[in-house]
């Protein structure tokens, strides 16, 4: 390059200045010329120009090292062939971020959502930024005093997050940061693929999923005869059942047996008479007794079974009776003083599965999105549910869900963050089932904004110090409600065991209906011949013979009476006071 410069010098005896801006083309000139350039020195753009005499090349500068920052570039050292590379630029240890956001004013979009963003309670009028309160006002603010940037909140123009119409346009506050119009969107706004395409986000502050807000089931108390509930109506009718079939197997097998027979006459071996204490009623007594673990007397004696077959009958019945009985008192106790909470939803699959219950979510929310974009089927049938019902399915925003969950059979699709924050102030409210999915809140920035980082970095610090835990317990944390679990146990009333004394009632009448029954039956079998006669002419008893009758019962206070040979009424009146009575024989077949 010097040899194509200086094929121009000049050959003439002017000036070594001169010479060099004098046009030459002789070689012999240029071989001339060369020798006295490199002894040549002078001022350039670059600062001093020095050549070497020996190979012509330039000797003794400097070349600055220049970095490209965001604000413009910058000199960070120099180099010379002497000293080599020399830094100017001190590097510290941990990066500083602060550097590009440091007293700047950014301009912040966010919407009004509890607890994120709420208006200030104050009996004063307020201007800007302390119009506000909530979490991301909090994040904000230590934000800012991490990165020392200022801040100015404004709400979103339309009131919406942001979502895509089926143009491809944006609204919300994803769309004033595609503008240009914020610089940062501090709210409780959901990552999501089709965002992450136009703006940044970034890393969430919050995860999250997306759950349901339903009204908390009315709990129905226990009824008079909740001491039925804690076997099924199938099982109480299977036990009785089976107590039936075991008496008349008993039945059968103690009259086939020849071990169940006896000689009711142990002095009289030669006795043809034998007895069997197993009729088909006292078979009956002993199923119902074993049930409710009672012993069985037979004329004073216990009635027990025999025979190896018989006790084996009986056995397998005990152990059936201790197990219903040992399953039915472990849970009496819980259906008798735990109110019982019957919920008609428990998951999105029962929402999905019918249509009495209207859902929905709100409206241009990444909620709508999820389930407008699902490829799963039972999503799939619940975004078209509510594509088929917008104007009554989709809210315009999370008040007006609520109020109509409170007022109407209504479920709202929602972020579990919100559920957890509603129901802590709403005891009628409550979360059905789990989280339908998982994401999280971060905050969004212009697409290739040198924010972005910068926030993560801040982000990341408030996380591993504990703050972003810090704060939402303290605008999550509510008055609470009632555990039910906590409840101390309570007595039981009228309304948890007066069942118990309809049946006593219910018994004792019965009794008393069965009583007069017998005691017509047994006086017309005791009357006699002509007594018989004259009532089947009459076709039944009167009712003064029945009342005298009755009076000579209660008449008689003795135990046992003299029996006489039994004529008319006589005879009648000794059958009724003689507890003593003779039993018939039932003999082998």
């Amino acid at each position: 390059m010097v040899v194509d410069l200086l094929k121009w010098l000049p050959c003439t005896q002017l000036s070594e200045r001169e010479n060099l801006m004098t046009h030459c083309v002789s070689p012999l000139c240029v071989s001339s010329s060369l020798r006295r350039t490199a002894q040549a020195q002078w001022d350039g753009l670059t600062g001093r120009i020095v050549l070497n005499k020996t190979d012509g090349l330039r000797k003794d500068f400097d070349l600055d090292l220049i970095s490209l920052k965001e604000d413009g570039t910058a000199k960070i050292g120099v180099w010379n062939s002497y000293v080599g590379l020399k830094l100017t630029e001190k590097q510290e240890k941990s990066q500083n971020v602060t550097d590009s956001l440091a007293n700047r004013t950014l301009v912040v979009t966010t919407i009004l959502e509890s607890p994120y963003v709420m208006y200030r309670k104050s009996d004063k009028v307020l201007y800007g930024n302390d119009r506000f309160e909530g979490y991301c006002l909090d994040l904000l603010k230590e934000l800012s005093n991490i990165l020392g940037f200022n801040y100015e909140v404004k709400l979103v123009s339309d009131g919406k997050y942001g979502a895509q119409n089926d143009k491809g346009e944006w609204n919300g506050m994803v769309r004033e940061l595609i503008d240009h119009i914020a610089d940062l969107a501090v709210a409780p706004l959901t990552i999501t693929y089709v965002r992450e395409k136009v703006i940044d986000f970034s890393k969430p502050f919050m995860t999250l999923g997306i759950s349901i807000l339903y009204r908390k089931p009315n709990g129905t108390n226990p009824g008079v005869f909740s001491f039925l509930n804690p076997l099924t109506p199938d099982i109480w009718m299977y036990v009785l059942l089976a107590c039936l079939g075991v008496s008349c197997v008993l039945f059968v097998i103690a009259r086939f047996t020849p071990y169940e027979w006896y000689n009711p006459h142990p002095c009289n071996a030669s006795s043809d008479v034998m007895e069997n204490n197993f009729t088909l009623l006292n078979s009956l007594w002993f199923g119902v007794a074993a049930l409710m673990r009672q012993d069985v007397l037979i004329c004073g004696s216990e009635l027990m079974p025999k025979a190896l077959s018989t006790r084996i009958v009986g056995g397998i019945w005990w152990f059936f009776t201790l197990i219903i009985i040992s399953s039915y008192t472990a849970n009496l106790a819980a259906f008798l003083t735990v109110e019982r909470m019957d919920a008609p939803i428990d998951s999105a699959d029962d929402l999905a599965k019918q249509t009495r219950i209207e859902y929905g979510a709100v409206r241009d929310g990444s909620t709508m999105t999820f389930f407008k974009k699902s490829k799963i089927s039972t999503y799939e049938k619940m975004w078209t549910f509510m594509s088929s019902r917008k104007n009554t399915a989709l809210v315009k925003n999370t008040r007006e869900g609520i109020t109509r969950v409170l007022t109407t059979d209504y479920a709202l699709l929602m972020e579990s963050t919100s559920i957890e924050y509603i129901s802590q102030r709403n005891c009628n409210l409550t979360q059905v089932g789990g989280l339908i999915d998982s994401k999280g809140y971060g905050v969004g920035t212009p697409i290739g904004s040198p924010y972005r980082d910068k926030v993560t970095i801040a982000i990341l610090q408030l996380q591993e110090e504990g703050k972003l835990h810090m704060m939402k317990e303290k605008w999550w944390r509510g008055n609470g409600c009632p555990e039910e679990d906590n409840k101390e146990a309570s007595a039981l009333g009228v309304e948890n065991i007066g069942g118990i004394f309809i049946v006593l009632a219910a018994g004792l009448v019965l009794s008393v209906f069965v009583a007069i029954g017998e005691f017509i039956y047994k006086a017309r079998k005791n009357s006699d011949i002509e007594e018989v006669r004259r009532m089947r002419r009459e076709s039944c008893i009167s009712f003064s013979e029945v009342m005298e009758e009755l009076g000579i019962s209660f008449r008689c206070h003795r135990a046992m009476r003299k029996r006489g040979k039994p004529r008319g009424r006589a005879a009648l009146t000794g059958v009724l006071c003689n507890s003593k009575r003779i039993m018939r024989k039932e003999t082998m077949a």
